[in-house]
């Protein structure tokens, strides 16, 4: 279970008379987050019926909860509700559960026919899902941790942050503070054709940055950010005010991103692609991705000069071709077509057009992206 569940201090309960339900009562529950804000409390007031009064209880452990019966998992038309599980609470009331949250009550504890369920539980929350969380389950001790840093309020002050350190946010993620540093985003600029619209570089100012390494989905070391232009409550205590020991590592990785350094489209490197290069990309696309599946290419030193090479899977056949805008055939607007240059062999296509990759770096000089990379 993840360990960023939030447990409330006091939780707030609804009713509706029904007639199916053990107690003729079942119960919508919603709690007061760490600022003290009912949460859901509009779904909460839209629910519950207003001619019974709603009650508050300190979300303290409890004992004496029993399993009832589960209820939906039936589809009606194009409404379809899924399956939950009724649970008798002993104050009087029922509510309901999701099956994943029962089944890990049942990996942490017993059900007995006539008893119910063992031990004691607090009402949790994962975003907007309650969960009956087992006081004697194995996460409940370092979720409670995280809970009581939380209701303490004891938030990390800007003044505080010390470079290299590690600490907790909110969400219970763990990261290296990296410093303080301009921002950077970038912003469409929209003109009359494709050619004239581009990406502007735009400053968000001064941002405290936290980072944790991670693997991407190119299967490479990278890292997650976190940029916050004030720290209000997301920090919410130190895990370690050691310096971390890959924080040089890390620091590498974040000079490689566009948000510390934006891109700089002047500093572009167009790259002759090798002969066996060129044609052991384009076979291993048209191999994983079948025919539709083009290789880009630039065939002059220009962002516009780009151009696709395509094929058919086990044929020696390729074209190489430009796109060319023309009015749309559907009405207004336009579209773009293929323009073929040449189709022959890819050691044809090499030779004549000498195809290019495009690198690309940012204002400190950073390679930003390889346009040889798969």
């Amino acid at each position: 279970m993840k360990t960023n569940i939030f447990v409330p201090q006091k939780i707030k309960v609804g009713f509706q008379n029904r007639e199916n339900t053990y107690t003729k009562k079942l119960a919508f529950v919603i709690y007061y987050d760490a600022k003290g804000k009912l949460r859901q409390e509009t779904s909460w007031e839209g629910w519950r019926d207003e001619k019974i009064d709603p009650v508050e209880y300190e979300n303290e452990p409890v004992s004496g909860f029993v399993l009832n019966k589960k209820v939906g998992d039936y589809k009606d038309g194009w409404n379809h509700r899924q399956a939950y599980t009724r649970v008798y609470d002993p104050r009087g009331f029922e509510f309901e559960i999701t099956i994943e949250n029962l089944l890990y009550i049942l990996e942490n504890t017993n059900s007995i026919k006539g008893k119910g369920l063992e031990g004691e539980f607090v009402y949790s929350w994962d975003g907007k899902n309650l969960i009956l969380l087992p006081v004697d389950s194995p996460d409940y001790q370092e979720i409670s941790q995280f809970n009581k840093v939380l209701h303490e309020k004891t938030y990390i002050k800007s003044k505080e942050l010390i470079i290299g350190a590690t600490y907790r946010t909110k969400d219970n993620q763990e990261l290296v503070y990296m410093g303080r540093f301009d921002y950077w985003d970038t912003k469409w600029n929209s003109g009359n054709d494709y050619k004239d619209s581009y990406y502007e570089n735009v400053n968000k100012g001064k941002q405290y940055i936290f980072a944790k390494e991670i693997i991407n989905y190119r299967k490479k070391q990278d890292i997650h950010i976190l940029n916050l232009k004030s720290l209000g409550d997301r920090i919410i205590e130190m895990i370690s005010i050691d310096c971390c020991e890959r924080y040089a590592e890390m620091f590498d990785l974040l000079e490689s991103r566009s948000c510390y350094s934006p891109y700089d489209e002047s500093k572009d490197e167009y790259v002759y692609y090798d002969l066996s290069r060129f044609i052991e990309k384009v076979k291993k696309k048209i191999g994983e991705y079948a025919w539709h599946y083009s290789t880009t290419v630039y065939i002059g030193n220009e962002k516009s000069s780009y151009a696709e090479v395509k094929g058919v899977r086990d044929s020696e056949s390729y074209q190489i071709v430009v796109k060319r805008k023309v009015p749309s055939r559907w009405g207004s607007g336009y579209t773009t077509e293929d323009v073929p240059l040449l189709t022959g062999t890819l050691e044809e296509i090499h030779e004549v057009y000498k195809p290019r990759y495009r690198n690309e770096y940012l204002t400190n000089g950073k390679l930003y992206r390889m346009g040889d990379e798969e």
